[in-house]
């Protein structure tokens, strides 16, 4: 299960798509950050949720708000793929430990040994404040991301 909302958001630090440190610390007291776990690089349906992030990113990385997505990819699948497709925003390596951060957040999948499709809205206090959770195939609908968003 997911952790929930009103629960303080597990601190992390990973590494982005340039070899670069981000910790969800950093973030603290200064903006809100949408968490954004997907499965893997390069498939279909997260190449969508990606590139609608993308599509839409004044959304979701303003003076109010910080997008960071994570998977279990490595920093160098990451890179690749950010060159690829234009991500103009992290993409973060829950490459080793495991999904360990995955783990934290409870949306890794310990059958496929990958995150499943979490999304986290974490105040500027380090507070949850939107959880959601589906499964590999499904989709996530991101208009309940600007919605949760627009409370921050």
């Amino acid at each position: 299960m997911p952790i929930e909302v009103g629960a303080p958001a597990p601190d992390f630090l990973l590494k982005d798509q340039n070899n670069q440190e981000v910790r969800l610390g950093g973030f603290r007291g200064r903006k809100a950050v949408l968490l954004v776990f997907y499965p893997l690089a390069f498939s279909r349906r997260c190449h969508g949720e990606l590139t609608e992030i993308q599509e839409h990113l004044g959304d979701y990385a303003n003076e109010r708000v910080q997008v960071l997505t994570a998977s279990v990819d490595s920093v160098y699948s990451h890179k690749v793929w950010a060159e690829q497709e234009g991500f103009e925003f992290p993409l973060l390596a829950d490459f080793w430990p495991h999904g360990e951060v995955a783990r934290a957040y409870g949306v890794f999948n310990e059958q496929t040994g990958f995150a499943n499709r979490g999304t986290f809205l974490i105040s500027p206090e380090g507070v949850i404040l939107f959880a959601e959770m589906t499964g590999p195939g499904e989709s996530r609908d991101q208009s309940a991301w600007r919605a949760a968003l627009a409370t921050v």
